[in-house]
């Protein structure tokens, strides 16, 4: 069992999501969290980012994604972005987390998501 993983922690998003539309009128601040398994074993890397997941085009792309429409449900937002990962990216699986900051007596609600390719 392969335990080589990418992990981008607090990625910082600005989405227009919520179940109303007063909601969704500005763009809140949401956080994900990503751990990504590579197609590829650390060790069989060769130091070629070719090989392996490029955690800067992963942070660029789930941007843009996120930016470009509304959501109504961070749980969708958490399934599309793991898909759009293992459908983008040299990876077996990822688990993705999206934060929303939204209730003043929490931290923050969550929906967190694994999958594996071919899911």
């Amino acid at each position: 069992m392969k335990t080589d993983r990418i992990l981008i922690q607090g990625l910082k998003l600005a989405v227009r999501i919520g179940i109303t539309e007063t909601e969704r009128a500005n763009a809140q601040r949401l956080k994900l969290d990503l751990e990504i398994e590579p197609h590829v074993a650390f060790a069989d890397l060769q130091e070629d980012i070719s090989r392996t997941v490029d955690y800067f085009a992963v942070c660029q792309t789930l941007e843009e994604f996120a930016a470009g429409r509304e959501w109504n449900l961070i749980e969708t937002l958490c399934r599309e972005c793991a898909q759009l990962v293992l459908r983008e990216f040299a990876a077996e699986s990822v688990s993705v987390t999206v934060r929303k900051f939204i209730l003043s007596q929490t931290e923050c609600v969550a929906a967190r998501l694994f999958c594996r390719r071919g899911d």
